[in-house]
């Protein structure tokens, strides 16, 4: 059976984080933090691990870890504007829970100017919380972004005011936490907010390096490799991606064509095609939509996203609808972002790419 050779320039990164928390007091501030952030890693044996994320006044953020943690620079890139610093520390009496009640969390540890800080966040009301899916507008503070940053927020809720204990102390100072100028839910909230099941996922990493071959068999529909699954259109023997699912522990994403994303090996000289994708996970969290465009020039392949359209999201509660169109920024913010991949193909089985994100039309 004849073989045919493809190109994927596409690529989904999961970081596998299990929980997370965030605690904000821009109105009542810190000397030097706004906010803190608490996460929860699986590791190895079903053990967790624990970060803490120290949001600065000066938009950049300090890292908090236990010694066993992976911490890496590049995992910071899209977190406010960039690491300002990771400090090893031990946390004590360290939990993070949530119930359908709600969140049950409490943090202890010292930070890097020597001061003690405790988190404790108890959320014990009447009813069950009703919580919702979101993406968190992360990339919006970037300014040289290194990928295209999905923060996928299931199970997201903010904390109720009513029969909740809100607690930050630094240094022996109690902060007070903001609140949501609105209710949701019929309930007065704080701004502190949680999910139970995020998904962080990054689109297309900066790349300067090879990148493989696929071989196909005529007419072959599906190729996976690892966690990665390519539904294959084909138009007579000609190959290109329908779509491309990224497999993980939370929900598929995946990333799909209109028309079929070309196969680069097979473009004509000054070929230009153009279309539409869409990246979808669960059905509750919306999509994201956007435009692609290839062309090739000689041996030169050019290729340019952007989610152009923004993210569309589910709005069933009305207050979901009222959030979204008094802070345009929760949906707006993807059309900020641009992807381009250069591609040289050096022979018929080496091809090698250079691409970058920046930011576009942000004023």
């Amino acid at each position: 059976m004849s073989k045919t050779t493809m190109i994927n320039p596409f690529f989904i990164m999961i970081e596998p984080m299990q929980r997370l928390l965030l605690v904000n007091f821009s109105k009542d501030p810190d000397e030097h933090y706004i906010g803190l952030e608490p996460q929860v890693f699986s590791k190895e044996e079903n053990a967790e691990t624990y970060v803490i994320i120290g949001w600065r006044r000066d938009g950049l953020v300090d890292v908090y870890y236990q010694s066993f943690s992976d911490v890496e620079d590049k995992d910071y890139d899209h977190t406010g504007k960039g690491l300002s610093e990771k400090i090893k520390t031990e946390f004590t009496n360290a939990h993070f829970i949530v119930t359908p009640k709600g969140v049950s969390a409490a943090f202890q540890f010292t930070d890097k100017y020597n001061r003690e800080i405790s988190i404790r966040i108890s959320e014990n009301h009447s009813n069950d919380a009703q919580p919702f899916s979101l993406l968190a507008p992360m990339g919006m503070a970037t300014r040289k972004p290194t990928s295209f940053p999905m923060i996928l927020l299931y199970d997201f809720y903010f904390v109720r005011k009513k029969e909740s204990i809100l607690e930050v102390k630094i240094a022996g100072k109690r902060h007070k936490l903001d609140i949501l100028p609105m209710p949701i839910d019929g309930s007065r909230m704080s701004f502190t907010r949680y999910s139970n099941k995020p998904l962080i996922a990054y689109l297309n990493p900066a790349l300067d390096d090879h990148i493989g071959v696929i071989k196909l068999k005529n007419h072959q529909q599906e190729y996976k490799s690892e966690k990665t699954i390519l539904k294959i259109s084909w138009e007579k023997s000609v190959p290109s991606i329908k779509k491309m699912t990224q497999i993980n522990a939370t929900y598929p994403i995946a990333l799909t064509f209109s028309p079929p994303f070309p196969n680069i090996v097979s473009l004509e000289n000054n070929q230009l095609t153009e279309g539409t994708f869409t990246i979808m996970s669960h059905p509750s969290v919306g999509k994201i939509t956007g435009n692609y465009a290839v062309i090739r020039k000689g041996n030169d392949i050019k290729v340019k996203c952007c989610p152009s359209l923004g993210w569309l999201p589910v709005q069933d509660k009305w207050e979901l609808r009222v959030l979204y169109r008094i802070a345009p920024v929760f949906t707006q913010w993807p059309k900020t972002y641009e992807w381009t991949g250069y591609i040289t193909e050096r022979n018929q089985s080496n091809y090698y790419m250079h691409s970058k994100w920046k930011r576009i039309n942000m004023n």
